[in-house]
């Protein structure tokens, strides 16, 4: 009885052990099912390219796909980890376990791409040479050309023709400002500029030289020994010029046409021969103060028979006498335009007026503003029958020095058929001489023709001057500021037809 109690009595306690242990085993076997989740497959997406290239109908149009919001940048892998080795010397991965390259991304090649690789350099040299003259009228030769030229073989090719650099305009980008040029800077411009001459300018026509300083004598001489078909020159802002240039420039370069100096410094005083020179023209500032220019009159009529138009503005011209050269001249035969004019004070006289215009019957244009010594009678003995354009004013504040205070009437007269543009401003005329003068002008052949006038601090009249506006039918410029005997309202700038009808009106 008694073991039969204690057995029972033991199944009855081993019964919930067992239940427990159960328990137990069926909830370590869901942690483990829900530890042992089957991980997805990572699929490497294929990396997205960067543009888009769509076909148009006469070119390819290469179409950015990145957004603001994308980076191109990518932050670095961080390293991995060292793997622990046991002291058998067996790391805990298995040693049968290989590493897989990574997966190069294949991005998608466009069809398009090739034919735009093959436009370049399929095209032909002469379209190709053909746009670039497109370019070069635009912007110019240098740099567009030089900057074309390393693209590729065929760009290189068709930026070389002779034809693309007729016309040059080199300016100054060795050093940066305020730094001194070292001496290896130097040789590498006269290196650069005899590459430039002996390989590229071969048919240059037209060279323009802007803000060089230093190394104009030598370009100058380069240019003349190389390009001998040189048409125009000019020089801006430059310094250092010589007289060995100036020669060297008129003795290769005959069939030189075009001469023209901007605020420049130059040396005039040694003969030169430019046998086909049409228009010389030389330029200073307004505020750059009283400039002379020694230049022998003589020397320069003799070696350019054929100039058309000089000019020297803000430049008061000194004569110069050269050893063995002639007191007299034909003078300028083909002149047709001549400016003198400063805003400042003109030392010329009639005499020197005399000697460039002695031999200049076709002269049309005549600027002479500023010079107060020259008088109406000297401009009257002039060789000049059919002069268009007189301008005579003085822009400065003192009368004292004028020479000419009379004798206005008397070139009015001469030129009344001709006479299109006339400048008195300042001239200390009288109003009996302005009053005949304006009625040579009103009476005379060429009034339709007459259409500017500058009439500023004058001692016009109303008469005189409502005779003139009336018959001048083609007047559309007339200032009549500071005019003292005109009435109050009167004294300002007029501009076109209507303003003047209205002028005339008023003085009516």
């Amino acid at each position: 009885m008694s073991t039969s109690q204690s057995s029972t009595a033991g199944t009855s306690q081993s019964a919930p052990a067992n239940r427990k242990r159960l328990l137990k085993r069926k909830a370590d076997s869901v942690t483990d099912n829900k530890g042992k989740k089957k991980r997805k497959k990572t699929v490497k997406r294929t990396i997205r390219p960067n543009y888009t290239v769509q076909e148009g109908e006469d070119m390819l149009l290469i179409i950015s796909n990145i957004n603001s919001s994308d980076s191109i940048w990518k932050p670095k892998r961080k390293g991995c980890k060292k793997k622990k080795i046991h002291a058998k010397g067996k790391s805990k991965t298995s040693a049968n376990k290989t590493k897989k390259a990574p997966v190069k991304a294949k991005t998608p090649k466009s069809v398009n791409a090739d034919g735009f690789d093959r436009w370049g350099q399929s095209l032909p040299i002469e379209v190709l040479v053909k746009i670039f003259q497109f370019a070069v009228l635009q912007d110019g030769a240098v740099p567009f050309l030089c900057r074309v030229g390393r693209v590729c073989r065929l760009w290189n090719g068709a930026a070389s023709s002779p034809i693309l650099w007729r016309s040059v305009s080199v300016g100054y980008c060795w050093i940066e400002p305020g730094k001194s040029q070292l001496p290896g800077t130097e040789q590498k411009i006269r290196n650069t500029i005899d590459w430039l001459a002996e390989n590229r300018l071969s048919q240059l026509r037209e060279f323009s030289l802007c803000h060089w300083k230093k190394h104009v004598d030598y370009v100058i001489q380069k240019v003349s020994q190389s390009c001998t078909n040189l048409h125009s020159l000019k020089l801006s802002y430059c310094t250092g010029m010589t007289e060995t240039a100036f020669q060297n420039l008129g003795a290769q370069c005959r069939s030189l046409e075009n001469i023209n100096l901007q605020h420049s410094e130059v040396c005039m005083q040694t003969k030169g021969c430019c046998p086909e020179l049409m228009l010389l023209e030389i330029n200073t500032k307004l505020d750059g103060g009283y400039c002379q220019l020694p230049i022998c009159i003589q020397a320069l009529q003799i070696g350019c028979p054929k100039l058309q138009t000089f000019r020297l503005m803000n430049v008061t011209p000194v004569p110069k006498k050269i050893r063995n050269t002639p007191s007299s001249t034909s003078g300028f035969p083909m002149l047709e335009e001549l400016c003198i004019a400063t805003s400042s004070h003109s030392f010329m006289t009639d005499g020197d007026l005399n000697n460039v215009l002695h031999g200049s019957p076709h002269l049309r244009v005549l600027d002479l503003r500023g010079g107060s010594r020259i008088t109406a009678t000297g401009l009257y003995a002039l060789p000049c029958e059919r002069l268009e354009c007189l301008y005579w004013g003085l822009y400065f504040n003192s009368n004292t020095m004028v020479a000419s205070k009379k004798g206005i009437h008397m070139l009015a007269h001469k030129w009344s058929s001709t006479l299109r543009e006339l400048d008195l401003a300042n001239q200390p005329f009288s109003e009996e001489d302005m009053e005949i003068a304006m009625g040579h002008l009103a009476h005379g052949a060429g009034v339709d023709l007459f259409r500017s006038l500058n009439l500023s601090g004058t001692k016009i009249t109303s008469s005189a001057l409502r005779l003139l506006i009336s018959q001048s039918p083609a007047l559309k410029y007339l200032n009549l500021s500071s005019c003292r005997y005109l009435p109050r309202g009167l004294k300002r700038v007029y501009h076109g037809r209507e303003d003047i009808q209205l002028l005339l009106d008023k003085l009516d």
